[in-house]
């Protein structure tokens, strides 16, 4: 079943609450309440649930439209001629990316909650396991980590990165840690 196709008016409404709510969810992860989105929108109450039925809704749109990038961005990634390399600025990228966004940290933190494991998450899961396959068989990166290794490390920098932000040293740390020697 296809979804239905949105005026104009409504196609422009839906990406501004999108957009507030991602600057709003990036602030204060879901403590957010509703109304605070829909203003920062631009619009009413009603129109933020005639998009999305509920805050948690709205929360998953949002994360999962970061995650699509995250995975479009390791998918244009996919062939580059320097894997290592490729690999290392992208999973760099994301925790910094990540780092400033608490909704994302949320959700790249859960293990069992709906916005991971949707398409977008498995997407992103496999296109950075791609990447990381493809700089082990160059020997950029240790053989002796997997993707989901690679996902715990993540949630790990970003613990670091949004806890402790004067120390981004230990990102670099941790990306030392994955090189082969």
């Amino acid at each position: 079943m296809s979804k239905p196709v949105l005026r104009a008016d409504a196609r422009r409404n839906r990406a501004r609450v999108l957009a507030a709510a991602e600057e709003a969810f990036a602030a204060d992860g879901l403590a957010v309440p509703l109304d605070d989105i829909a203003r920062l929108a631009g619009v009413g109450a009603g129109t933020v649930y005639r998009h999305f039925p509920s805050k948690e809704a709205l929360f998953q749109a949002v994360v999962l439209e970061r995650l699509e990038q995250f995975a479009a961005e390791a998918r244009e990634l996919a062939d580059a001629e320097n894997p290592g390399e490729a690999f290392f600025d992208y999973f760099t990228r994301v925790i910094k990316q990540a780092s400033l966004n608490r909704a994302i940290c949320e959700a790249l933190g859960e293990t069992s909650g709906s916005a991971y494991k949707a398409d977008a998450g498995s997407e992103f899961r496999t296109n950075l396991a791609a990447l990381l396959e493809r700089a082990q068989s160059v020997g950029a990166v240790r053989k002796d980590i997997d993707g989901e290794d690679l996902r715990a490390l993540i949630v790990g920098a970003l613990a670091v990165e949004r806890y402790s932000p004067d120390s981004r040293h230990l990102v670099r740390v941790l990306v030392d840690g994955l090189r082969c020697v």
